[in-house]
């Protein structure tokens, strides 16, 4: 009974407490359970982070070897754990946020507000009824073990919480965890420093970085090396200094001489003779730099000028030429033909598209151009007359386009000066390749975008000696002096590559000589029928000799009024016929009928007309001349040529009809042997050279545009050093490149002035093109082109 009432006191006790703390139970129960959720989603994010980092972490490290057994099978024993444990957590975290496993744990732990009331008889029957299950002490107090430790509760319901997995999962982890962070981190990394799968992963890596394990053995550039190469980039800088090449070339050579007599061995070695050009040297030091450059794995970006935003070959696999010349039909001269030309066989091949851009004259200046007072209202009337011009001559209907850029025509130097950006009227779209004829006259007050940003690749074809004419007017030398330099300035800002005619013309920089022009094949049809009709015994030639060209000084009439006037009594009963228009036609003639020569003076007219091909000489006295295309036409013709002994005659001195003269003597003596005698015919390997097809095969090779067109690379060429494959000047950056760009942003500040345009002979207002232009071409306004005056 004592029992009984002490049991009764104590439940009595029981139910007070309970009654008395519940609202206290109630709202730490909340913030435990609160408190408990938050602490587990921190910990579970917290310990899947330190775990895949630690993963993550291990391939980047490089740590040394594990040396001993046991560390060996710690790792082992370590990783399939760390592999378990990742999941578990995730599953953890996965299951306490679900909805569902909230829920029942707020419906257990806690009494919902909507039942304040509680039933404590219910309480106390499952007291009562845990007793009988639970220890009671000797006192016969019930042990809730209820441990009050800040604002936490726990209860021993292991039938409502014990079977939570997730939380035996924790605590188990947790346990594990602590006992692993007694290991030292230092011990973990030292046991997998130099691990088999590190040493796979560094093995990778410098497999993608390619460390050339050759090239380390490359020796460095000596001083005579470096020097020799700063000679070589500085070439056309020195020649504007007037330093020649050849001095140049020199002092290469000098500082390569080492380098020379290690290739000498080197043949001697290989059985070969010890013939070393200068060539093969320059090759070698350029292969040589580029090997040193390609072992230190320097590439050059770019430099301030260079220009990477540059029209970009399309999908068709055509590329794009634009031909810009100076002069245009019915203007008779060589740069208004021999670019018609050769826009018609470069489309002819139907490789790439060809655009021909030529200067369009305003009415009034068509006048004083055009022979025979011919005019046009119209770009597309010019266009049509030039069209028909051509497949007249040529026997095929041309596939080109021809646009026009605005140019004034100069009476002082008797020329077509541009107007405006003449690289404007090439769409952006088609800039590509741009071949100019005579660069140094288009550019010489170019004020717009350079050539050679615009386009990938500018070549340059130079038809004109200036200094020779230029030396004739008053104050010639000190003006030959400037134009010299000032054309070496725009043709190197400007061009890739200057192909000049003959060796007549200036030496320009980023020049070679080549004879790129062909005759009219009409010409070679003549010299074919004049073939035919000595075969069949016929004559040939029923008249003597004639001279061809417009009627100015500079074209040679100087030359062959002082020959003949010189050689008077010798050739007494010689006559000639010539045949020209021009400006000096008066004063040619008076001072003719002054000596008491016998010329007769007729007008110009086209080489190809019928009462020119009963001619049997042609006579062509002219040194101002770059390369004579009438003295090519009477080739082609079958005559005989008689000319100077001069440079730009020496493409044609292995025909045998070309009779060159040294002296006023010797010209005496070619003239009678050509009248005495019949010429040869031409072979056909010798009219195939006169032919257009042929000029148009030169061109591509001199101008590097056979390797353009078929997408190789002319400037990166692969060849061997040392038996390895080296990519020449790949990585060097061009200090010739700079100094260009430099020059080129010079010339645009100088002709962007108006008044020093004027000081150097430019026509007043030719900065802009003006309101007739606009009006003709159908062209805005410049200001609304180029609102911001100056630039």
């Amino acid at each position: 009974m004592d029992g009984d009432g002490r049991l009764t006191a104590s439940t009595s006790g029981a139910f007070s407490f309970i009654s008395k703390g519940w609202r206290e139970v109630r709202d730490s129960a909340d913030a435990d359970l609160q408190l408990m959720r938050d602490r587990a989603n921190n910990l579970a994010a917290s310990f899947d982070r330190e775990l895949e980092n630690l993963i993550n972490s291990a391939p980047t490290f490089a740590v040394p070897a594990i040396r001993s057994s046991s560390e060996m099978d710690f790792m082992k024993k370590l990783q399939p754990k760390i592999s378990e444990l990742q999941p578990k957590l995730s599953e953890l975290r996965r299951g306490y946020s679900a909805p569902e496993i909230r829920r029942k744990v707020m419906e257990k732990w806690r009494p919902t507000r909507a039942k304040i009331g509680i039933d404590l008889s219910a309480i106390r029957n499952a007291i009562v009824a845990e007793v009988d299950e639970r220890d009671i002490d000797g006192d016969g107090i019930i042990r809730f073990d209820r441990v009050r430790k800040g604002r936490r509760l726990t209860f021993r319901e292991e039938e409502q919480f014990g079977d939570w997995e997730p939380f035996r999962v924790l605590k188990t982890r947790l346990r594990e965890l602590e006992k692993r962070s007694s290991i030292s981190s230092v011990e973990i990394f030292s046991g997998i420093k130099n691990s088999e799968f590190v040493e796979k992963v560094k093995s990778s890596l410098k497999a993608i970085c390619n460390e050339p394990e050759e090239t380390k053995d490359v020796p460095p550039l000596d001083v005579p090396e470096l020097l020799a190469h700063l000679v070589r980039q500085s070439g056309p800088f020195l020649d504007q200094l007037g330093i020649r090449r050849e001095i140049c070339d020199k002092i290469v050579e000098n500082l390569c001489s080492k380098r020379k007599n290690e290739l000498v061995m080197r043949s001697l070695s290989a059985g070969e003779p010890p013939i070393i050009e200068d060539d093969k040297v320059i090759d070698e030091l350029d292969l040589r730099i580029a090997s040193v450059l390609q072992s230190t794995g320097h590439t050059y970006e770019g430099g301030f000028w260079t220009d990477f935003t540059k029209h970009e070959p399309k999908s068709d696999k055509k590329r794009h030429v634009a031909i810009v010349t100076t002069a245009s039909l019915p203007w008779m001269t060589g740069t208004a033909v021999n670019p018609l030309f050769r826009a018609a066989f470069l489309a002819k091949s139907e490789k790439q598209k060809v655009t021909l851009l030529v200067p369009w004259l305003c009415k009034s200046e068509q006048e004083l151009v055009y022979p025979n007072k011919v005019t046009f209202s119209s770009p597309e009337e010019q266009e049509s007359y030039i069209r028909n011009w051509l497949e007249e001559r040529i026997g095929f209907k041309s596939d080109f386009r021809i646009l026009f850029y605005p140019g004034k025509f100069s009476k002082e130097r008797r020329s077509i000066i541009p107007a405006g950006d003449t690289s404007q009227f090439i769409p952006s779209k088609d800039a590509d390749i741009a071949i100019l004829e005579e660069p140094e006259h288009l550019n010489w007050y170019h004020h717009g975008k350079r050539w050679t940003d615009k386009f990938n690749h500018v070549v340059g074809i130079v038809h004109t000696n200036y200094l020779e004419y230029i030396k004739r007017e008053k104050n010639g030398a000190l003006q030959a002096f400037l134009v010299k330099h000032i054309n070496n300035w725009v043709t190197r800002a400007y061009c890739h590559k200057v192909l000049r005619l003959s060796a007549a013309t200036q030496d320009l920089p980023k020049s070679v000589i080549c004879n790129v022009h062909g005759v009219n094949p009409k010409f070679l049809k003549i010299g074919e029928k004049v073939a035919a009709e000595r075969e069949l015994g016929n004559q040939a030639f029923s008249k003597g000799a004639y001279f061809l060209g417009k009627m100015v000084w500079a074209k040679g009439y100087r030359e062959l009024i002082d020959l003949l006037a010189k050689h008077k009594s010798d050739l007494n009963d010689f006559k000639l016929d010539v045949f020209g228009n021009g400006e000096d036609a008066h004063e040619v003639q008076t001072a003719a009928k002054r000596l008491d020569l016998n010329l007769n003076f007729l007008r110009g007219r086209d080489h190809a007309d019928d009462s020119l091909h009963g001619y049997k000489v042609f006579i062509n006295p002219s040194v101002s001349d770059v390369l004579c295309t009438a003295t090519a036409e009477a080739l082609a013709m079958g005559k005989f040529v008689v000319c100077a002994d001069h440079p730009s005659n020496d493409f044609f001195r292995s025909f045998p009809n070309c009779l060159t003269y040294k002296s006023s003597k010797d010209f005496v003596a070619k003239v009678k042997e050509a009248l005495e005698n019949e010429p040869q015919p031409l072979t056909p390997e010798q009219r195939y050279n006169l032919s257009w097809e042929a000029a148009t095969q030169r061109f591509m090779q001199y101008s590097e545009l056979d390797h353009i067109l078929n997408n190789e690379s002319n400037v990166s060429e692969l060849k061997k050093h040392n038996g390895k494959v080296v990519a020449e000047s790949v990585s060097m950056p061009n200090l010739s490149e700079m100094v260009d760009g430099g020059l080129a942003f010079a010339h645009y500040c100088f002709t962007g002035n108006e008044f020093l345009r004027l000081c150097t002979g430019a026509i007043p207002g030719t900065r802009d093109y003006d309101k007739q232009h606009c009006k003709d071409l159908h062209l805005l306004p410049p200001q609304v082109e180029n609102p911001i005056y100056g630039w």
